[in-house]
């Protein structure tokens, strides 16, 4: 059963477009979709935990709003992010899913239990996950890989 899953941002969560308006201020795009998936996800006791490469006030204020509590950015060495975590929680890597997109996220991915990436992911991560959406990254594509755990969680029990 999935206890905890850990999103990446760019590429999963946004469709990795970094835009800034004409006062040097980045602007992301979030899916309401994938906002839906994951609020459904954290009432069902799944802790949802964001990890990004990179630094965004925005990441911060989407995930509050969705209610997610668990943000860390700038983390270059997701796994070794991962394991600390997991250790901290009393969980393990059985308990983990990950959705990551591009070859930062490759160590993770192979780790966790249940992995997932956007269809525009590149190839190498693509080929070794469990679940490729349909879609790109922000246009649903955390939604599809949420709905894919609560089923398969379902089907556990």
């Amino acid at each position: 059963m999935v206890k905890v899953l850990f999103l990446d941002v760019d590429g999963v969560l946004t469709d990795g477009t970094i835009t800034y308006d004409v006062y040097g201020r980045e602007v992301k795009h979030f899916n309401v979709k994938d906002g839906y998936g994951i609020v459904r996800a954290i009432n069902t006791g799944v802790d949802v935990v964001v990890v990004s490469g990179r630094f965004s006030s925005q990441v911060e204020k989407r995930c509050r709003e969705l209610g997610v509590k668990k943000v860390y950015q700038g983390i270059s060495d997701k796994l070794s992010f991962a394991e600390r975590y997991l250790d901290e929680h009393s969980l393990t890597f059985e308990s983990a899913a990950a959705m990551g997109d591009d070859l930062p996220d490759l160590p993770l991915l192979k780790k966790v239990r249940i992995s997932g990436a956007p269809k525009d992911a590149v190839p190498q991560v693509k080929f070794i996950v469990d679940f490729v959406a349909r879609v790109p990254g922000g246009k649903g594509a955390v939604r599809e890989f949420i709905d894919f755990l609560l089923k398969e969680t379902e089907n556990e029990k």
